[in-house]
C-alpha cells in the first residue's frame, strides 16, 4: 500500500493477489431479455454469489490482511447496517481474529444473525440518537482493536477496487470496451474502487453512481464540487445505502475521475428486485439493484452502449424479499 491517504490502481492490484485465494471471481454476466428491454449491451457483475453474499468481503479481507500480526489478537471492530458487518466478520474468522460489529437496532435480522454466524460479536444501537462510529471507535480504544471503517480507508477502498479490476479483465478478454459503469453508492468506496481500475483499462469509460432517491449525497456532492450531506428524512428499502455523505478519500477519487450521480426511486428499486429474480433468476438486495433500477427506468442513457452494472449484495430478508417480487 502507498504511504498516501489515497489508493492507486497498484494498490488494486495489490489487493487482488491477497484476494485471490479466498474470494470468488464472480464472473460477468449477460441477459439477451435486459438488452433487448433496454437497447444497450449489458454486462452484470454478480456480486450477490461473492462470499459472505457482497462485495464487501473484497475490502473487509484485504484491510484485514494489512494489520500486523502483533496487532491482530486484539482484533477488529465495524460498524455497518449489514454487508460490511458480515464481510469483516468472514474475514476475521478466517485470518483467526475477534471481531465486533457495531450494528443498527434496525437492521435486517437476516443480516444480525448472518453477521453473528461468522462468530463475531454484535452490539446494537439506535441509528437515529446515536453515533455508531464513536461507540466503534470508544470500544476500539478500550480493547486495542483495529476500526474497520466501511468506505474510506484506503485498504478497503482498493479491496473494493477488485471489482473493477475483474470487470475490465473480463470485458478486455472479451474485445470490448465499456461506455458506462454503474454501481451502488453509499459512502462511495465501491465506486472509487472501480473508478481506479477501470480507468486504467478503460479512461474513456463514464462513471455512474446510483442512490436511492432523497439519499443523494453523492450525486449532489457531484454538482457542487464538494462534498454535500443528503437532506433524506425517515427511510428507504435500500438499507445498505443511507450513509449521509460521501467518504473524504472516496469523494476525491471520484471526482477527480470524473463520476457522475443518479438516483432511483423505491418503486424503481422493487422492480429492479423483480426483474432479477424472474429474468436473471438471482436474488439481489434493494440496496444491491439500484444500478439495475436505474438501467431500467432509462437513466444512464445506455441505448446503444456498452454498459457494466455491479449487483452489490444479496442480503434481504425473505418476507421483504417477498413483497418485492410481486
Amino acid at each position: 500500500m502507498t504511504e498516501l491517504a489515497v489508493p492507486t490502481n497498484a494498490d488494486v492490484e495489490a489487493a487482488a493477489r491477497v484476494l485471490a485465494p479466498v474470494a470468488v471471481r464472480t464472473r460477468l454476466l449477460s441477459s439477451p431479455a435486459l438488452d433487448a428491454l433496454v437497447g444497450a449491451r449489458v454486462f452484470l457483475k454478480p456480486e450477490v454469489l461473492q462470499r459472505t453474499g457482497s462485495f464487501k468481503f473484497r475490502g473487509a479481507f484485504n484491510k484485514l490482511s494489512s494489520i500486523p500480526e502483533a496487532a491482530r489478537k486484539a482484533g477488529v471492530v465495524a460498524f455497518s447496517s449489514g454487508n460490511h458487518a458480515q464481510g469483516v466478520a468472514a474475514a476475521a474468522q478466517i485470518l483467526g481474529m475477534p471481531a465486533a460489529i457495531v450494528m443498527p437496532s434496525d437492521a435486517p435480522v437476516s443480516k444480525i444473525e448472518r453477521t453473528k454466524s461468522y462468530g463475531a460479536e454484535v452490539i446494537p444501537y439506535d441509528r437515529d440518537k446515536e453515533d455508531r462510529d464513536a461507540i466503534a471507535r470508544d470500544l476500539a480504544s478500550k480493547r486495542g482493536a483495529t476500526v474497520v471503517p466501511p468506505y474510506d480507508d484506503p485498504w478497503v477502498i482498493a479491496g473494493q477496487g477488485t471489482v473493477g479490476r475483474e470487470i475490465a479483465e473480463d470485458l478486455s478478454a472479451l474485445g470490448v470496451a465499456p461506455d458506462i459503469v454503474s454501481a451502488p453508492a453509499s459512502g462511495g468506496g465501491l465506486m472509487a474502487g472501480i473508478a481506479l481500475a477501470t480507468k486504467a483499462k478503460f479512461p474513456d469509460a463514464g462513471l455512474v453512481t446510483v442512490e436511492p432517491h432523497g439519499f443523494d449525497d453523492h450525486a449532489r456532492s457531484f454538482a457542487a464540487g464538494h462534498r454535500e450531506p443528503h437532506r433524506a428524512v425517515g427511510r428507504t428499502i435500500c438499507d445498505a445505502l443511507m450513509a449521509s455523505i460521501p467518504g473524504e478519500i472516496t469523494f476525491a477519487i471520484n471526482q477527480k475521475l470524473g463520476a457522475q450521480g443518479v438516483t432511483v426511486t423505491d418503486d424503481e428499486v422493487a422492480k429492479a428486485v423483480g426483474f432479477a429474480f424472474r429474468e436473471l433468476k438471482l436474488v439481489v438486495e434493494p440496496g444491491g439493484a439500484v444500478a439495475l433500477a436505474a438501467l431500467l427506468a432509462g437513466y444512464l442513457n445506455a441505448k446503444g452502449k456498452t454498459v457494466a452494472i455491479v449487483l452489490s449484495g444479496g442480503n434481504v430478508d425473505a418476507d421483504l424479499y417477498a413483497k418485492l417480487i410481486q
